[in-house]
């Protein structure tokens, strides 16, 4: 078990790149707080000693990310959530950036995973590699075809 001090650090740190990361997968502000309770609760009983805070962040992203397809596989989920409902959420998390959340959330997941991980977090093509289990230059693939369809979903340019 971890201290009450270690869980509100990690709360602060990692909050918001949870709950990215669950609307990006989910587009459902309750399934966004289901998984989000699920992941610090996994944290919370863990015993995983982390190397530095990179490392702890990726374990987030990676038991967030899992989390994620989990519950979209479960066979108790037989219902969609309207994308109006997403993009109120994504208003209240980047209110300029609506246009360009809107354009991110209507990507296939493969695409949206690594566009959040290398825009948001700043992640480089490597670190992502190892965090999705990809091969780097399937990550460089998958982020040339994102911002090709970011380019034509936004009717412009899409600076890297």
């Amino acid at each position: 078990m971890r201290s009450e001090q270690e869980i509100n650090r990690a709360m602060e740190r990692y909050a918001d790149t949870v709950r990215r990361i669950c609307m990006i997968h989910l587009k459902s502000y309750h399934d966004t707080e289901d998984i989000f309770q699920n992941v610090f609760l996994k944290y919370v009983q863990s015993c995983a000693v982390f190397e530095n805070e990179e490392h702890e962040k990726a374990w987030f992203i990676r038991v967030t990310v899992n989390a994620c397809r989990d519950l979209l596989k479960s066979f108790f989920r037989s219902h969609t959530v309207p994308l109006e409902e997403a993009l109120t959420l994504s208003e209240k998390m980047a209110p300029d950036h609506s246009e360009v959340w809107e354009a991110v959330l209507s990507l296939p997941v493969k695409y949206r995973d690594v566009v959040y991980l290398h825009y948001y977090e700043g992640y480089t093509a490597a670190e992502m590699g190892s965090i999705l289990g990809k091969n780097v230059n399937t990550v460089y693939t998958l982020l040339t075809r994102s911002r090709q369809l970011l380019r034509e979903k936004l009717g412009g340019d899409v600076h890297d």
